[in-house]
């Protein structure tokens, strides 16, 4: 209120004024003082005087003198709208003739309209040129906060950005690879997987901890895991260290990028298929196909300290022990009765042999893959897949504590890997142990040989994609296919081998066992076949069916090798038995069979009642 006690009239805009020091504008909320009545404000005060011609653009300028004064004394309105004395404003800051804006106080010719609609000169803003732009008002509480909200919620998800991808780069970073030369599928496929799955026993780097420093490190644990197609079961075969194979050629990359080609070897050791003359984990892969027949599409492989930090990133696997054990060589002391074990005692675990079992590396076997079914378990539980901060750490432990092949080198791959391969359940995960007989060259048995009648039908089931936990309802199928009715007996078989395996001496071998073995006396070798042929067939009489359901219950041969012919044969005619590419020993099923190998080692991933003995 002025001191008449009227209020007064404040343009909110000329409230902020500008500042030529700061070069900001600042709220004066104070009423501005008044000039003598009848006296005009007067024009420019302080104004910077950039110009622009005439008709239009904008000057930059500040407000000071009398504009920073108030309005003058004139209250009325000027001719063809300019405002004039005694209106409400005065000509300094009203509407000049033609609409434009009069010299003067609050907006000058320089930030009004002269005559003719252009911008003339004066004091509100510099001369000549105009400016509709008046100062922001300042924003609402709510505006406010909204803004911050918005700019905090930015930061934060650029921020979480950085941060995945550092994590990205960091796990990225742990990953060493190796490219194996043999494999080396994409991360995902349509089709089965086989991981080698490689534990060293390198003590490079661990200071002495574990023994020699120096040791390069072999293959001292070795599993080949089998997932099938429709991912609905797997099978992880262990290769005892010991097993007496060939070693094929081993074409390794050198770090210059050179490949040297590391001599085959016979009757050696399979644990030498790693380090042993400076062989990679490409020499393993390929020493498991030349083993088995199964072609490895990756590795992974991992040290003593895996084992140490993979338990302790999962918060300790349980195990169970049927009875205590206080292993000097291992460190292992443990009384009888499940426990739950981690760091250095998930080691001395795993490493346990001499206080289990016969004291060998078949009774260390079972305690890691109890251990491994454990962990998988463990891993796959609602406690460790719905914690981000043990999925993390469990995360980057696995990333330091892996080598791999380039097919499967990044975080990306691994994870599509991984996910692909969860999809498993664990109920169908199967461990078993190549089956072996100890080494009939040795008198002190110290190593092992295939058993060459158990283990290649173990090898068949995982190459023909058969699971162990399913073996009973895929036996149904295939035995409902098979032909029904008597056998004859063994004595009364008549049957004529022909060779069309391209295996030398296939045809005799096989008249050998099934003389010898099988008891079928009236069995002869006819020689060669006319041409190899891809699947082995039985040709038969229709009065000989007796004969041929024998012989294909002796020989493991399916429905679909049976061919009977339309006539019956003489008496005595034999039957005519061909054996072709799918034949690889005598006495080894020619089908792929539909259940494991009597007495093979093996349990299952789910079995929770499993206790070392």
């Amino acid at each position: 209120m002025d001191t008449q006690g009227r209020r007064q009239h404040v343009d909110p805009a000329d409230q902020w004024v500008f500042d030529p020091e700061t070069g900001s504008y600042q709220l004066r909320l104070d009423p501005p003082q008044q000039p003598e009545r009848g006296v005009p404000a007067q024009g420019a005060g302080r104004r910077a005087q950039r110009v622009q011609p005439q008709g239009g653009g904008r000057a930059r300028q500040g407000r000071s003198g009398a504009e920073d004064e108030g309005h003058g004394a004139a209250d009325g309105r000027s001719a063809d709208g300019g405002r004039t004395a005694g209106g409400g404003r005065a000509a300094g800051n009203g509407r000049a003739a033609d609409g434009g804006r009069a010299a003067g106080g609050g907006r000058a010719a320089a930030g009004s309209r002269a005559a003719g609609g252009t911008r003339g000169e004066g004091g509100g803003r510099a001369a000549a040129r105009t400016s509709r732009r008046r100062p922001k008002a300042r924003k609402s509480a709510k505006k406010r906060a909204l803004i911050w909200t918005a700019g905090t919620l930015g930061v934060v998800v650029i921020a979480a950005c950085i941060g995945v991808y550092a994590l990205y780069q960091q796990l990225n970073g742990n990953i060493n690879t190796i490219d194996p030369g043999i494999g080396s599928k994409n991360a995902t496929s349509t089709g089965p997987v086989n991981i080698l799955v490689i534990g060293t026993d390198s003590r490079q780097g661990l200071k002495g901890k574990y023994g020699d420093s120096a040791n390069v490190g072999h293959a001292d644990t070795t599993i080949l895991f089998h997932v099938s197609k429709d991912r609905s079961n797997a099978t992880a075969l262990s290769i005892p260290r010991d097993i007496i194979t060939d070693i094929p050629d081993c074409p390794t990359k050198q770090s210059d990028g050179s490949t040297k080609i590391i001599p085959a070897e016979s009757g050696v050791r399979f644990n030498t298929s790693l380090g042993q003359y400076g062989r990679d984990p490409g020499c393993t892969m390929r020493t498991v196909k030349a083993l088995t027949g199964i072609t490895p599409d990756h590795f992974m492989m991992a040290n003593f300290d895996a084992v140490k930090d993979l338990s302790t990133a999962v918060g300790g696997v349980e195990v169970c022990l049927a009875k205590d054990i206080d292993d000097p060589d291992s460190h292992l002391k443990l009384a009888k009765g499940r426990h739950t074990v981690a760091g250095e005692q998930a080691l001395a675990f795993v490493r346990t042999r001499h206080s289990v079992g016969f004291g060998g590396d078949l009774s260390r076997i079972e305690l890691q893959q109890q251990f491994l079914s454990s962990m998988m378990r463990t891993m796959k539980s609602g406690d460790t897949l719905t914690s981000p901060t043990k999925l993390l750490k469990l995360a980057n432990t696995a990333t330091k504590a892996l080598t791999v092949d380039t097919g499967i080198g990044s975080v990306t791959k691994l994870s599509e890997l991984a996910k692909d391969l969860s999809r498993v359940d664990t109920k169908n995960i199967t461990f078993a142990t190549v089956p072996v007989i100890d080494n009939p060259a040795e008198k002190v048995h110290t190593t092992v040989v295939l058993d060459k009648t158990k283990a290649p039908q173990l090898f068949s089931m995982v190459q023909d994609d058969i699971s162990l936990t399913e073996v009973k309802k895929k036996q149904k199928a295939s035995e409902a296919a098979k032909l029904k009715g008597p056998k004859a007996d063994p004595i009364d078989v008549r049957v004529e081998v022909l060779n069309g395996s391209g295996v030398f001496g296939a045809a005799q071998d096989t008249v050998n066992w099934l003389q010898n073995d099988e008891g079928v006396s009236r069995s002869t070798n006819g020689g060669n076949a006319p041409a190899e042929l891809k699947k082995t067939t039985l040709e038969y009489a229709p009065n000989q069916a007796d004969q041929a359901r024998r012989l294909a219950a002796m020989m493991g041969l399916p429905a679909a090798a049976l061919k009977q012919g339309t006539e019956d044969a003489a008496p005595r005619a034999n039957m005519t038995l061909t054996l072709g590419k799918d034949f690889t020993q005598a006495g080894t099923p020619i089908a792929t069979p539909t259940k494991a190998p009597e007495g093979i080692q093996k349990v299952e991933a789910d079995d929770k009642s499993v206790c070392a003995k």
